[in-house]
């Protein structure tokens, strides 16, 4: 019997797990059990992980992976959560003590400010993963629901998706670009590894190129001084002055609204 070289199994393989990974909400929320959508689809591929894991995807989401892979449709596994509205996390200035332990699990860097000063959220990359809820320690992030009426792919977009998986994929690569920076956290340290381990991987129809840091650095370029100590927080994607000032009016309103 005749069977297929190793590296032509390892291309096919390769490209189902990028096929599937496309297809992923890119919330990158953990709540499929695994550390981002990338290890999800992998697990899929790999591991015959069942494909109704992921709750912000919801029942659609699980039909797009059963086309995808021709497994049958399976209902959502309520063990991971169930299908729901879309939130986006509020940073109540009141009581934010600048700790910076959001910036470090917010996987978009949707989270804007600086050691020991309040932070907001950017509502256009806020992905409603809620990583920043359980870390807080002053119990100062709530949800908002913005999509009352909608769920699953329904309250989400595929164009809302590449943006954050952009973003998310930005932001390994400059955590990567200071792999000489001790980490803070767990969750830094992961990000760390996944980072060096998916440089290069790309998900179907998307093309790889070098990122760029903020100050317009490649990501293997010398970002930072060799004598720092942490990771410093920072918006990940460069915004046009007129565009950050917006978005940043947009999260102080609502922060505002939740003294009122």
């Amino acid at each position: 019997m005749k069977t297929l070289p190793q590296t032509v199994i390892q291309e096919e393989t390769d490209a189902q797990v990028r096929a599937i990974w496309a297809l992923l909400p890119q919330t990158q929320c953990k709540r499929c059990g695994f550390e981002d959508c990338q290890s999800y689809a992998q697990a899929i591929v790999h591991e015959d992980t069942p494909i109704n894991q992921c709750p912000p995807g919801g029942e659609e989401g699980v039909r797009r992976l059963s086309e995808a892979t021709g497994l049958a449709f399976v209902p959502l596994n309520s063990l991971h959560g169930e299908e729901g509205v879309r939130h986006i996390a509020i940073v109540d200035e009141d009581w934010c003590i600048g700790c910076t332990l959001c910036l470090d699990a917010c996987p978009t860097d949707a989270i804007v400010g600086t050691h020991k000063s309040m932070h907001t959220v950017i509502e256009a990359f806020c992905t409603g993963c809620e990583l920043c809820i359980p870390v807080c320690p002053v119990d100062c992030i709530e949800l908002e629901v913005i999509t009352p009426h909608r769920t699953g792919w329904q309250a989400w977009s595929d164009d809302e998706a590449q943006t954050a998986r952009e973003r998310y994929q930005k932001r390994l690569d400059r955590l990567l670009a200071n792999t000489h920076v001790t980490p803070r956290t767990h969750t830094q340290a992961k990000r760390l590894q996944l980072s060096a381990q998916r440089r290069h991987a790309t998900p179907v129809g998307q093309s790889n190129q070098v990122s760029e840091d903020p100050q317009g650095q490649a990501a293997s370029g010398h970002s930072q001084p060799e004598t720092q100590t942490e990771i410093e927080p920072r918006d990940s994607l460069t915004l046009s002055p007129p565009l950050a000032s917006t978005l940043l009016a947009q999260a102080l309103e609502r922060a505002k609204r939740l003294r009122s």
